[in-house]
């Protein structure tokens, strides 16, 4: 996925986030279902399922639970803050400094990687789906840059997938990430240029692709944002402006190459949602997991499941890893390290005992 030409638009409301919110009798579920009549029976048999972190699920739990659904409500509370007008008059600024006071500035209030991209239309969503008052809404692609950073999500209560330490932890990484996101916004703001806050439930971008396009990754075999240095245990955020910035380009380290090999993340699936084999779709040959059957097995655990990025090499304590320039056409190489973190680190790895908190 690295030709931007070929890529093509998503709708939000084809998401199974935006999906599963659908109730019967709204305007949007019968709008929905309307244009998209081969998805109704599969969605209302998921949306028949129990909440995540309710207590008919497998993980529940009346003390810990909440600890989940206490930052999501949060987050939702202050989406209304993403995006709001530039104060004053414009601040007159040089491209590369501006970009290294930002990068910094990220990293001070808790960024662990950042990069800068010129925001192209497929970044953008095409339309709002996940809430009611936007569903439908055209998104329209008119900011120039993206800034897009992503935070480490704790190893230990990720290595507790898919209990419900592990959505404790990705909650934690949201809402960190959020925080970033609205400093920055209202900063750039400050200098009197325009700025939006892309956090969880107010996406408007396709961030994995911004990160990627940023110089933080590559996208992995479980189709989500995989880097070096943390592998899938991260959560990104983005920012949107008209300010003039500098752009980094993609850094491609060879993940496509090593997924090949390793399919762990497909083998360790609960949903069987991982593909072993890529396939073609929109002219772009990657692997397409299977959103339906990833989700529906969250809907059963009652947690964000988890497993992939737990059992993802590069999200380990294999340091190894990220010490390696590129692992691009290099299969002996792949096979080496592969072999070894086989050995030393995966048939040693057993689920590490909670934190006592919990």
């Amino acid at each position: 996925m690295t030709e931007k030409k070929k890529i093509e638009r998503t709708d939000e409301r084809d998401t199974m986030f935006a999906r599963a919110a659908y109730k019967e009798g709204d305007d949007n579920y019968k709008d929905y279902y309307l244009r998209n009549p081969d998805k109704k029976d599969l969605d209302d048999s998921i949306r028949k399922k129990p909440d995540l972190c309710a207590p008919e699920t497998k993980y529940y739990d009346p003390l810990t639970g909440p600890m989940a659904e206490a930052p999501f409500m949060f987050l939702n509370d202050i989406r209304k803050l993403c995006k709001e007008a530039p104060l004053g008059k414009r601040v007159e600024t040089d491209p590369e400094v501006i970009t290294h006071k930002i990068k910094e500035y990220a990293k001070y209030y808790g960024a662990n990687l950042v990069g800068i991209t010129k925001m192209d239309k497929y970044h953008y969503y095409t339309h709002q789906g996940r809430h009611n008052e936007d569903y439908g809404k055209v998104i329209h692609n008119h900011h120039k840059y993206g800034i897009v950073f992503a935070v480490e999500m704790d190893q230990e209560m990720i290595n507790q997938a898919p209990a419900m330490p592990e959505i404790i932890g990705t909650a934690k990484g949201y809402v960190d990430a959020a925080i970033i996101g609205m400093v920055l916004a209202y900063y750039i703001r400050r200098l009197g240029y325009e700025a939006l806050n892309h956090m969880d439930g107010n996406y408007l971008v396709i961030a994995p692709l911004v990160a990627r396009d940023g110089g933080l990754g590559e996208i992995g075999r479980n189709g989500i944002l995989t880097t070096q240095k943390y592998g899938s245990r991260v959560r990104l955020g983005v920012v949107t402006t008209d300010l003039e910035l500098m752009p980094d380009s993609i850094k491609a380290f060879g993940l496509q190459d090593f997924c090949e090999a390793c399919k762990l993340c497909s083998k360790f699936c609960p949903g069987k949602a991982i593909p072993k084999e890529k396939s073609t779709e929109d002219d772009i040959h990657r692997w397409q997991v299977n959103q339906e059957k990833c989700y529906s097995k969250w809907r059963d655990f009652g947690t964000d499941c988890g497993v992939c990025i737990s059992n993802c090499p590069f999200s380990s304590e294999f340091n190894v890893l990220s010490t390696i320039n590129s692992f691009k056409n290099n299969e002996a190489l792949i096979h080496q390290v592969f072999q070894e973190y086989q050995d030393k680190y995966l048939r040693k790895k057993t689920k590490k005992e909670k934190p006592d908190w919990l």
